[in-house]
């Protein structure tokens, strides 16, 4: 059942961790540049602040350089680099996950 995500902010497990703890998220901005940084920069700031881990490049969005633009669906131009973003997300969030279920972030000192 999915759960509201400022609910977890007080959540923790039994040793006291966030619940988010030793968990990866990354973000993905359906728009073009204008304002994606800012979107990214605050929603992984959210996530961070309950407890996600947040690989450096977890994110994407539709490149077509400031300004409006076009929809993705109704033209090419941006798609490559949305996609190499999209696969270098992939991979730097599977690494982290992986890095993480080897070595988990241990519980807060009490």
């Amino acid at each position: 059942m999915p759960r509201r995500l400022d609910a977890m902010v007080s959540e923790t497990d039994d040793d006291e961790r966030p619940v988010a703890c030793n968990r990866v998220a990354g973000v993905v901005v359906t728009g073009n540049e204008d304002g994606a940084h800012h979107v990214i920069s605050e929603i992984a700031g959210a996530l961070g602040d309950i407890g996600y881990t947040i690989p450096g490049q977890a994110w994407t969005y539709w490149h077509l350089g400031p300004g409006a633009g076009p929809d993705y669906l109704d033209s090419e131009q941006g798609r490559e680099w949305s996609h190499k973003t999209g696969r270098a997300m992939a991979s730097n969030l599977y690494a982290v996950a992986k890095a993480l279920a080897a070595r988990p972030i241990p519980a807060p000192p009490q």
